[in-house]
C-alpha cells in the first residue's frame, strides 16, 4: 500500500524499487516515533473534534499493540508497503476499520516524516551525550590518577617542553566540553515540533500545534509551516556537525594513541588482549581498535559536507532528495556511539610509562626551565635564551628537571575541577523538558 495511491493508477515496479531504495531498513529506526507521533497527533484530533471518543480509545488501543510489537522486536514492516508510515496506516485500518483511516487527517507523510526524524534524533542525542559523559570522567580520572608522571611535549612533533600525562589526559576532556556545546546547539534545533505544517503549507483543519508540541515534549515548534519543511535536511546537518566535532576529538586522540603506542615513543600500552598481532611477525601488538576509531571519525567528519552537497541549491519545499539524508546520518550516529563505548572500554586498561623524562634523549625539553630560571635571578629573557642556545649548540647544557608550573591549566594545576563544572553545566541543557 502508498499513502499516494489511487485506484485508476499504478507505478511500474522498477520506478518503485528505485524510489523506496532502503526506506524500509531505515525506516525500523523510525517505527516508535511513528507511533509516538500518531498518538500524539490522534489525541490532539479528539480534543478538536476531528475523531469521536470511540474513534480516539480504538486507534490508541491498536497503536499501544503496536508499540508492544517494537519493543519486543516481533514488529516488521510488510514488503507491500514503501514505508514505515503507510504500514501502521494499513495496520490501523485493518485491526480498526473506518476509523484507522482518519489517522492521516490534517497531516502529511512530510510532517510525519520529518516528525519521526526529530523524535529519533533528539533520543539519539540523550545517548550520545551519555556516552560522551563516560568518556569525559574517564579521562578526568586518568588525568588526575596520572598527574604527577611527566611526558615529554611536542611541536611539529620535535621535543619541545615537559608535560604530564595528567595534562594530555584532560587536554581531551576538556575538547569534549567544547564538543558538546555543539551538541547542545543540535538539541536545540532537533526539538521543535514540526507536526501540523502538512505538506509545507499548513491546514484548513483547526488543529492544536501547541497541544502535540506539549504531548511529545518539545521545548517549542517549528512555527512556520513552510519553514518546518526546509528544517529538514538542514536539521540532519547541524547534527552531523555536532557529531563531527566529537569524531575530531576521538579521531585526533586515536592518533596520539596509536604513535605513543610505537616502540619509537613507547609511552603507553594496553593488555594483550586488547591489541591484534601480524600474521608474520610474532612480537606485533597493533593498535587496531584506535587506528579504526581514527579511520570511522575521519568517515563521520566528511558528513557536514555530504549533507551539505546533498541539499544545496533545492528550491524549497519538499524533495525526495531528502530521503537520502536517512542513509547518510543514520549509520554515522551507530558508529560514533560505537566508537565513544569501544574507547572507553580500552582506557579503562590503559598503562602509562613511568620515568619516561630519564632518558637522555629528552634533556632539551628543560631548555625553558632554565631560560626562566635565569630570567628569575635577573637576566634579560632575550639574553638568557641566547645563553642556553649556545650551550645546547656546544653540548654542555644541563638541568636539573625541576618544574615549577603552578598558573591554571599547567602541569600543576591542572584545574580538573573547573573543567568538569562546565562539563556539568554544558551537558544538563540537554534534557527533556
Amino acid at each position: 500500500m502508498k499513502l499516494w495511491q489511487k485506484t485508476s493508477t499504478t507505478t511500474a515496479d522498477d520506478i518503485l524499487e528505485f524510489t523506496i531504495g532502503s526506506d524500509r531498513d531505515f525506516d525500523m529506526h523510525l517505527a516508535r516515533y511513528d507511533v509516538m507521533g500518531s498518538m500524539a497527533h490522534a489525541e490532539m484530533l479528539h480534543k478538536v473534534g476531528l475523531l469521536s471518543a470511540t474513534e480516539y480509545i480504538a486507534i490508541n488501543t491498536e497503536l499501544e499493540s503496536i508499540l508492544r510489537s517494537i519493543d519486543e522486536g516481533t514488529f516488521v514492516i510488510d514488503a507491500g508497503c514503501e514505508d514505515v508510515h503507510s504500514y501502521i496506516e494499513a495496520l490501523l485500518t485493518r485491526n480498526v476499520g473506518e476509523a484507522g483511516k482518519k489517522i492521516h487527517t490534517a497531516r502529511s507523510r512530510n510532517d510525519q516524516v520529518a516528525l519521526d526524524i526529530k523524535l529519533f534524533l533528539r533520543q539519539e542525542i540523550l545517548e550520545i551525550k551519555d556516552a560522551v559523559l563516560t568518556l569525559f570522567h574517564q579521562l578526568q580520572a586518568l588525568s588526575e590518577q596520572h598527574k604527577d608522571i611527566l611526558m615529554p611535549g611536542y611541536t611539529h612533533l620535535q621535543v619541545a617542553m615537559p608535560s604530564s600525562f595528567g595534562l594530555w589526559f584532560g587536554a581531551w576532556a576538556e575538547s569534549l566540553n567544547d564538543d558538546m556545546e555543539l551538541l547542545v546547539a543540535a538539541w536545540n534545533v532537533v526539538n521543535k515540533n514540526p507536526l501540523g505544517s502538512g505538506a509545507g503549507y499548513g491546514s484548513s483543519f483547526p488543529i492544536d500545534r501547541a497541544e502535540t508540541t506539549r504531548l511529545l515534549h518539545f521545548s517549542t515548534q517549528n512555527f512556520n509551516s513552510v519553514y518546518a519543511q526546509m528544517a529538514r535536511g538542514k536539521t540532519e546537518k547541524i547534527v552531523a556537525m555536532a557529531l563531527s566535532s566529537i569524531a575530531a576529538t576521538l579521531s585526533r586522540f586515536s592518533s596520539d594513541v596509536c604513535l605513543y603506542m610505537s616502540q619509537n615513543f613507547g609511552f603507553l600500552s594496553f593488555p594483550s588482549h586488547l591489541t591484534t598481532g601480524s600474521s608474520i611477525m610474532p612480537h606485533k601488538k597493533n593498535p587496531d581498535v584506535f587506528e579504526l576509531i581514527r579511520a570511522r571519525c575521519n568517515r563521520i567528519q566528511a558528513l557536514p559536507n555530504e549533507l551539505t552537497l546533498l541539499m544545496s541549491n533545492l528550491p524549497s519545499g519538499y524533495h525526495r532528495d531528502m530521503q537520502l539524508t536517512k542513509e547518510m546520518l543514520f549509520p554515522a550516529l551507530s558508529s560514533l556511539r560505537s566508537c565513544l563505548s569501544i574507547a572507553t572500554r580500552m582506557l579503562a586498561e590503559i598503562r602509562v610509562q613511568t620515568h619516561i623524562l630519564d632518558d637522555e634523549r629528552y634533556k632539551y625539553l628543560f631548555t625553558v626551565e632554565k631560560i626562566n630560571e635565569l630570567v628569575n635571578a635577573g637576566l634579560p629573557f632575550r639574553e638568557a635564551y641566547v645563553r642556553v642556545g649556545n650551550e645546547v649548540e656546544n653540548g654542555t647544557f644541563t638541568y636539573d628537571g625541576t618544574l615549577q608550573h603552578t598558573h591554571q591549566g599547567s602541569i600543576g594545576n591542572l584545574c580538573n575541577a573547573e573543567i568538569n563544572a562546565v562539563m556539568q553545566e554544558v551537558s544538563s541543557r540537554i534534557a527533556l523538558v
